[in-house]
């Protein structure tokens, strides 16, 4: 097991990691993505462990459930225990994303995963998020 520094989220099942240095956006993607049916799997540090074929991503049993909200404080929200990591997605500003990247791929715990560059404040970063987790099976799995 190891644990990262990352917010995740299951998105009709499937986990999806967001990366980036603190105050990046992480909380507040996850946030719009509960929003619209998403479910908490951990808010900024998570546990990546080898579950068969499948990378699992849970949370630490201190933060389980909960995610900071900025200027709120610590919230309860729909969480789920744990989700199989599909997709890790780096949060960059709007200018470091490219516009027809190639597909990339990172490794965690010996498993090539999807990795996309997002900028987490753009009003289509959810969808954008969706159609690559639906196409996700196409580039790494």
């Amino acid at each position: 097991m190891i644990r990262v520094h990352g917010t995740s989220v299951a998105l009709d099942g499937e986990g999806v990691l967001l990366r980036g240095p603190s105050g990046c956006g992480k909380s507040d993607l996850a946030l719009r993505l509960i929003d619209q049916g998403a479910r908490l799997v951990a808010d900024d540090q998570t546990e990546l462990s080898l579950d068969g074929g499948d990378i699992s991503m849970t949370a630490p049993a201190t933060i389980a459930g909960q995610i900071e909200v900025r200027g709120l404080g610590l919230v309860r929200v729909p969480s789920v225990a744990a989700a199989p990591l599909r997709m890790v997605v780096d949060l960059v500003p709007s200018a470091a994303v490219e516009r027809m990247p190639e597909p990339s791929a990172c490794v965690l715990l010996g498993r090539s995963v999807p990795l996309l560059a997002l900028a987490p404040f753009e009003a289509s970063v959810a969808a954008k998020l969706r159609l690559a987790l639906r196409a996700a099976p196409l580039v790494a799995r």
